[in-house]
């Protein structure tokens, strides 16, 4: 199986920085260089992938879960594991400004340098925010990570065990030769379902972009090209790479069959979308008292940083009806959320200015079952003693479809390389 794609050099000279970090970390050394379990190998025997293999890592918020994916012999990337997230802060939304402990969300690269085997968390590697997007934003904040711990102040945490095993993961890929590993990260799985519970959302616009790249995943199975233009996200778009995140988007060239299937997909899901609408489907908006965990995680929440934030979120249903009350309807609910958390606060202040044509009708708190992935949380007993010590510190601070067969593979395993963006 050939996947490397690039020149052996550059693969030793990954390995070499691996090797030299090592050196430098005293007594740290074992965690980075801990091989891959051997179940998880026979994993990716069986779904037809090896350990150098390029990798992606798809990332959602709201179901706490990160998947990891590998490329196969033919070019195409197929789902490995989902690992449920032990801890994730903030709200559902993108991540703006230093200090607001939101998780961002968007395409993101992951090169061999943004691996740090001497993290104070276990392991970690920065996932790459902000992006030339985020950055044409005006959004600011930085060293965004997957780490250990289970502590989280804007970062995918996950338990020590589990960061040993997606760290060994990435590092053997980027040995294998790839240049970055794409890390997709969303507010929630881009199901017509939950984007019609959310369709009132005012970051409704940004999700429909990173839906569209969704889309461009599910429907090839590869890795999508990301540019940037008009201040919006660009996929798969021939010469994109020179593109400006400020200027406006030139004439854009793409597969005209991946196009299709794209455009395609798109359309049964707002046809799904809209049918949901009209079947008695509420808009909603979901309000953390600072983000969430996985439910497996459920019995283990004195482990976790900031344990009293971890509840069921407040699911607020909303009224697509013009309503001259609205504004005072929620902030009521505001003033009810307020003695739980000032981050409620801040975020029931921002939907009452948000919500001119909304009307609060329902509070309920949202339930979810994931029990296919609570062995795996079960089998992680607990985190290291470092854990406790980082929770008192910071105490204050569906299935993917398989490709048309009319879609062909552009990116031969042997000369894959992913963009930087």
């Amino acid at each position: 199986m050939k996947t490397r794609g690039i020149a052996p050099a550059l693969g030793l000279a990954v390995l070499a920085a691996f090797a030299l970090s090592a050196c430098e970390q005293s007594g740290l050394a074992h965690r980075s260089l801990a091989p891959i379990p051997s179940e998880t190998v026979a994993l990716m025997e069986q779904a037809g992938t090896t350990k150098e293999a390029p990798m992606l890592i798809r990332a959602y918020k709201k179901e706490a879960e990160l998947e990891i994916w590998k490329m196969r012999s033919d070019g195409r990337y197929v789902h490995l594991k989902t690992f449920p997230m032990c801890r994730w802060s903030g709200q559902l939304g993108p991540k703006r400004r230093q200090g607001d402990r939101q998780v961002p969300e968007g395409f993101y690269a992951i090169g061999p340098a943004q691996m740090n085997p001497n993290s104070s968390y276990y392991l970690s590697f920065n996932v790459g925010y902000p992006n030339a997007l985020d950055r044409a934003l005006g959004h600011t904040g930085g060293d965004i990570m997957v780490h250990g711990a289970c502590s989280s102040a804007g970062c995918f945490s996950m338990t020590d065990k589990q960061i040993a095993e997606i760290y060994a993961i990435a590092r053997s890929s980027l040995a294998g030769g790839q240049r970055a590993i794409q890390m997709q990260s969303f507010p929630f799985k881009m199901t017509a379902e939950n984007l019609a519970k959310h369709r009132l959302d005012p970051n409704l616009d940004f999700w429909k972009q990173l839906k569209e790249g969704s889309d461009h995943f599910e429907v090839t199975l590869q890795e999508p090209q990301v540019a940037f233009c008009n201040r919006r996200y660009v996929f798969n778009a021939a010469g994109a790479a020179n593109l400006d995140p400020d200027a406006a988007c030139p004439p854009l060239k793409q597969d005209q069959e991946i196009a299709q299937a794209v455009a395609q997909k798109s359309a049964q899901d707002e046809a799904k979308i809209a049918q949901l609408a009209q079947s008695g489907v509420k808009p909603v908006r979901i309000v953390y008292q600072d983000g969430g965990q996985h439910p497996a995680f459920a019995s283990r929440v004195p482990e976790v940083s900031r344990p009293e934030t971890i509840v069921p979120p407040t699911e607020i249903a909303l009224d697509e009806k013009p309503n001259r009350g609205a504004g005072s309807a929620v902030a009521k609910v505001a003033d009810k959320l307020a003695a739980k958390s000032p981050v409620v606060t801040l975020a029931a202040a921002k939907a009452a200015g948000e919500s001119r044509q909304t009307r609060v009708v329902a509070l309920a708190p949202m339930r979810s079952d994931h029990r296919d992935l609570s062995a795996l949380a079960a089998s992680d007993p607990s985190p290291t003693n470092s854990v406790k010590k980082l929770a008192r510190s910071n105490r204050d601070a569906g299935d993917i479809p398989t490709p048309p067969a009319s879609i062909g593979v552009r990116r031969s395993a042997a000369v894959h390389s992913s963009k930087s963006f």
